[in-house]
């Protein structure tokens, strides 16, 4: 059994593609077409597995759209253990403009989850013994309660597991409340959970410090887009900047850079090398149309990039 298991609550089939043309009022032949299994834990086990880390991909799934995500997640070879829900998943659009060499992305909400159904996921987490990471990452569907990575949180400690959330809003509040492992906000999300709209550098600093001395979490990356990112832990700091690439898509860029730093992590690497592998496997995932994630050759070259600094 893998030692890491993902999270999603909120998973999609991603249908990508490409038009000669973004136009209004106007029929549009997509020159190409893409599905791919999607949603925020399911996307970090996919670019585990592209990076040659197993993992077990645990996640809601309902209807036909669930079946056909299931089938593409098979075919990949990525392990997983799906659990039904009543309602189908749902389904999420990306449209890149050729022309302008612009995406446009369409996220639906998602279906609405019973207890029973979001109850199931914390009660098959909480069967797994010999687990070490537990990554939780995505968006919440109607009907799952806020406090439900803080609930999670709870049952990783009674694991002796560490867990790895990325999320945002009041449910990233839960999971900090409660304590976690290692967290991913962005400049905005670190703002709210510090309680301020714009941090400056020195704030930035202050306020990863206060959340991980306050027993928010023991990791911090706080990711800043073409900026890079920082992490932050009780004693250490480091900042990593991509290089500059061009971007393809943006879609997964979070996700993979998340799998980059579980992948090092596993591997016992330095939280310099941790930083720096995920910020490579997320600027990876930047280089390829639609939602193809990073890729390992790609990332161990921008990596070896980075470490040249």
């Amino acid at each position: 059994m893998s030692q890491i298991i993902t999270i999603t609550l909120n998973p999609a089939l991603d249908k990508s593609i490409v038009v000669p043309e973004l136009v209004p009022d106007k029929k549009l032949r997509a020159v190409s077409a893409e599905v791919d299994p999607g949603g925020g834990g399911i996307n970090v086990s996919r670019a585990l597995h592209k990076l040659g880390c197993a993992s077990e991909a645990v996640f809601l799934s309902g209807g036909y759209t669930g079946k056909y995500l299931e089938e593409l997640l098979l075919k990949e070879g990525v392990m997983m253990h799906p659990l039904p829900t009543k309602e189908p998943t749902r389904e999420n659009f990306v449209v890149f403009d050729d022309e302008k060499k612009l995406q446009y992305r369409f996220g639906m909400e998602g279906p609405r989850v019973s207890e029973a159904e979001w109850k199931a996921v914390l009660d098959y987490t909480a069967s797994r013994k010999g687990i070490t990471y537990i990554v939780a990452s995505g968006s919440l569907p109607p009907g799952v309660p806020v406090d439900f990575f803080g609930r999670l949180a709870a049952i990783a400690k009674n694991l002796r597991a560490k867990l790895f959330v990325d999320t945002s809003g009041e449910a990233l509040k839960y999971a900090v409340k409660e304590g976690v492992y290692m967290i991913k906000p962005n400049l905005g999300e670190l703002g709210s959970l510090y309680g301020k709209q714009k941090l400056s550098q020195e704030e930035i600093i202050a306020a990863a410090q206060k959340i991980i001395t306050g027993g928010g979490c023991e990791v911090m990356v706080v990711s800043m887009g073409s900026a890079g990112a920082m992490l932050f832990t009780a004693n250490e700091q480091y900042q990593a900047k991509p290089p500059k690439v061009t971007v393809l898509s943006n879609v997964g860029a979070g996700d993979s850079m998340v799998a980059g730093m579980i992948c090092a992590l596993s591997q016992g690497r330095s939280w310099k090398e941790i930083l720096r592998y995920g910020v490579a496997a997320g600027t990876a995932a930047t280089l390829h149309p639609g939602t193809e994630l990073c890729k390992k050759e790609d990332t161990e070259q921008i990596f070896t990039l980075l470490n040249q600094d």
